[in-house]
């Protein structure tokens, strides 16, 4: 990040440039976490402060918290600092900006524990807080420090943090909301590719974008689709017009007020196994984001006759089965017969199908299709891989 310190000093001339850059910064660092020790250093140095730090913790009185920080002395992160919990300015009215002489007078700041046993070896003596919270319950501490031989914080000081503290509120909750979206598209991803459905986005201009990893694994086996000059592309070339045809339609429907019908077809696979089957979607367009590569289609790509291996505990707990039960239902479900099962478990045929009996009883179904059916529709499935 581009040092603005150096072009900036406190006092009425605080330029409409200089906040754009600090106010920058700052949301900078939501979209990066990485940016935060860089911005928290500009204000250090703006403010002649010896630190500038943002404590992390939640609004529970046993949290210890995590502490970032710009300073000389000090590491930029450092996690489970047991002195947060000492500090006079813990339970402060949100969002509040205040100095220490706000809290505590000169005499009791320097008799606290927190002050003899911690700031003073820091060199900490002149403090400026708030406690910012968060949409999510999250208590952050945002704090600018001097020592003792330097002034105490003037009126342009705390004008200038006040200004400061919603957007680092702003900057926090979005900082927030984009970890819980990727987290959730992480979730998603990941559910898509245990149930073998590969999931293929592209742009406006029909161009690949992104691959969640079963679309991944599907498109470098080039068993029948495959990625050609960034185009999504069908082996044999029936199935590749046809294909093309479909993504036109969807690019289309794009600007549509909600996502279009689902159109479908399967393709074939040079190796002779069974044919993908292949679902192409449109995206509705959104306004606000235009772009280069804006997602406007999906298609999403299943393994009709892949195999998926659920963790055995997982069955086994749904279900209730010993783990040769479960064993033994796990092939059946991969389309054995219970014969073929045997053999693959290296138990006789008479124990498979008492193992069978028992599975019966416990599941509630009657039929080797209905056993199928249950475990295919198994959350047991979306662990699969553990």
């Amino acid at each position: 990040m581009q040092d603005i310190s150096s072009e900036f000093s406190l006092g009425e001339n605080m330029s409409p440039e200089f906040l754009s850059q600090i106010l920058g910064a700052v949301y900078d660092a939501a979209l990066d976490e990485a940016g935060w020790v860089s911005f928290l250093e500009s204000v250090r140095k703006i403010m002649d402060g010896n630190y500038a730090s943002l404590i992390v913790r939640t609004e529970t009185t046993d949290d210890i918290g995590l502490i970032v920080s710009a300073g000389q002395n000090q590491p930029s992160l450092d996690p489970g600092n047991p002195y947060i919990a000492m500090s006079p300015f813990t339970g402060m009215k949100p969002d509040h900006l205040v100095t220490i002489s706000d809290v505590l007078s000169p005499q009791e700041w320097r008799a606290s524990s927190y002050y003899r046993d911690y700031c003073a070896a820091q060199g900490v003596f002149h403090v400026l807080a708030a406690d910012i919270t968060t949409r999510n319950g999250g208590v952050y501490g945002f704090r600018v420090t001097r020592p003792e031989t330097a002034p105490d914080f003037s009126k342009d000081d705390i004008r200038f943090c006040s200004l400061l503290i919603p957007h680092i509120k702003r900057a926090l909750n979005l900082h927030l909301s984009i970890h819980q979206d990727r987290k959730v598209s992480t979730l998603y991803s990941h559910a898509m590719a245990q149930m073998m459905v590969g999931v293929v986005v592209l742009d406006q201009n029909g161009e690949v974008i992104e691959c969640n990893p079963a679309a991944t694994a599907i498109l470098d086996a080039k068993d029948g689709l495959s990625v050609v000059g960034k185009q999504l592309t069908a082996s044999y070339a029936d199935d590749n017009r046809a294909l093309q045809a479909l993504v036109r339609s969807a690019l289309v429907n794009t600007h549509a007020a909600r996502l279009s019908v689902n159109e479908a077809m399967p393709i074939n696979r040079p190796s002779g196994r069974l044919s993908w089957g292949l679902i192409v979607q449109s995206i509705s367009s959104d306004q606000w984001t235009e772009g280069k590569q804006r997602p406007s289609v999906a298609v999403f790509v299943r393994d009709t006759e892949g195999r998926v291996d659920p963790p055995v505990r997982l069955a086994q707990q749904l279900f209730r089965l010993t783990p040769a039960e479960t064993a033994l239902a796990i092939q059946l479900a991969n389309g054995l017969s219970l014969e073929e099962a045997a053999e693959v478990l290296h138990i006789k045929r008479n124990t498979a199908r008492a193992h069978l009996r028992s599975i019966f009883s416990k599941t509630g179904v009657r039929r080797q299709t209905e056993l199928v059916r249950i475990f295919l529709n198994s959350v047991a499935w979306l662990s699969a891989g553990e």
